[in-house]
């Protein structure tokens, strides 16, 4: 079924709202799609369509493709969007590596890369500027509208400042966003990772835009993010999600904050890594003082339970209930009909969080007989944050919001 999407209006001045419109329901039509459909899927006049038609195609971002007989009547042209009329970069920095991507119009991966995140945010920005512009040099003839950065939060949305990111501890408060601008020389946005990722779900069409969606991010820690009717629910500083002191299991692991089972302890790669080495699954000799220790260690614990080792799974399994609890509660708060979880760390928990969150929801969701929770992993990746960050400069160059309907001064 075509989702609802976003309508268009006949008001005047509204014209760039309207082009907005039509060319998000191009898009997302993924084949091609007729005039005469998108009149009736956005409620514009033919007539209207006709001119926001003609002004995509002059600016080239889509083209006229197969004429389509439905019946009698003058055949239908279907319309496709040209993915190479625009392109964006997005950068994802974790405490173990940065990647970096080029994507299209459409939101396809063009180029990708993976380098070891470097001691330091000056050294970071370098690496970051050196990828950019051997991405810009792959499409000469095409536009690259912006660089995309997330960066784990706390940020400073206003000042686009990183501030003190958990396991880099040498960066303290940053203004990245200003310094990969300078190096890039590209207009740059910059967002928390688990914000990016949700974005990416929304621009590459994973979801009807009429729904409530619950993005769930494991890194080397965990974050919410939150979407409705198309748009990502920030909170006023940009930081919503933050829910690491949620408490999942009153008789959990302590935390620092004073409480016990608190959710961002209870799946934190050093805690299971802990776990591990006192269960006898790794040697106690196994390094663990670096983000890049941490993730190699998770990742031996993760072959382990695969390989069957009744310890390792146990691990993993009560980390998994203790994560489906504290997806069910969020899940109800905002009373979501959508969980997607993604991350570097998705991978390694699916077995057994796909089966602890159904458990989970069938026995304690509020909302259980009224609607069901669909849960999966997200389609994009362990690219998703880096796809994320292109995918929200594409978003707000090519995405009809709301802002966009409030009246202009004359002549503005």
């Amino acid at each position: 079924m075509r989702y609802p999407g976003r309508r268009g209006t006949n008001l005047p001045r509204m014209g760039d709202y309207n082009q907005l419109v039509v060319l998000d329901h191009i898009r997302r039509a993924r084949v091609s799609v007729s005039r005469v459909e998108l009149a009736a899927v956005t409620g514009l006049s033919g007539q209207t369509i006709s001119n926001v038609v003609g002004r995509l195609l002059e600016q080239g971002l889509v083209q006229e493709g197969e004429r389509q007989i439905t019946g009698r009547g003058k055949p239908r042209t279907l319309l496709h969007l040209r993915p190479g009329a625009g392109y964006a970069l997005g950068a994802h920095i974790d405490p173990v590596s940065v990647t970096i991507v080029l994507l299209d119009l459409a939101g396809t991966i063009v180029e990708r890369a993976v380098v070891t995140t470097p001691d330091g945010s000056p050294a970071v920005v370098a690496a970051i500027a050196d990828e950019v512009a051997r991405m810009r040099a792959l499409v000469p003839g095409g536009e690259v509208v912006g660089l995309g950065v997330a960066a784990p939060g706390p940020i400073d949305p206003e000042a686009g400042r990183v501030i003190h990111p958990p396991l880099m501890p040498s960066w303290g408060d940053v203004p990245l966003r200003d310094r990969l601008a300078d190096a890039t020389g590209l207009p740059t946005l910059l967002d928390k990772d688990v914000a990016a990722a949700m974005v990416a779900e929304l621009w590459q069409g994973h979801h009807e835009l009429h729904t409530t969606t619950l993005f769930v991010y494991l890194g080397f820690g965990i974050g919410f993010a939150f979407a409705r009717e198309g748009e990502v629910l920030s909170g006023s500083s940009r930081n919503a999600g933050e829910i690491g002191h949620l408490i999942v299991d009153a008789d959990g692991p302590p935390c620092f904050c004073g409480n016990r089972g608190c959710l961002g302890v209870s799946v934190a790669l050093d805690r299971l890594v802990a776990e591990a080495v006192d269960g006898g699954v790794l040697p106690a000799s196994t390094p663990r003082g670096t983000p890049a220790e941490l993730d190699v260690a998770m990742g031996r614990l993760a072959a382990a339970g695969e390989a069957g080792d009744a310890v390792a799974r146990e691990i993993l399994d009560r980390a998994a209930r203790r994560l489906a609890r504290g997806i069910v509660i969020v899940s109800d708060l905002i009373d979501a009909d959508g969980v997607v979880v993604g991350g570097a760390n998705w991978a390694r928990l699916a077995p057994y969080l796909s089966a602890a969150a159904r458990t989970e929801f069938a026995g304690h969701a509020t909302m259980r007989e009224l609607h069901g929770v669909e849960v999966g992993g997200t389609a994009l990746g362990p690219w998703i944050g880096a796809v994320g960050a292109a995918s929200q400069v594409l978003d707000a160059a090519f995405t009809p919001h709301a802002s966009l309907l409030v009246a202009q001064p004359a002549g503005a």
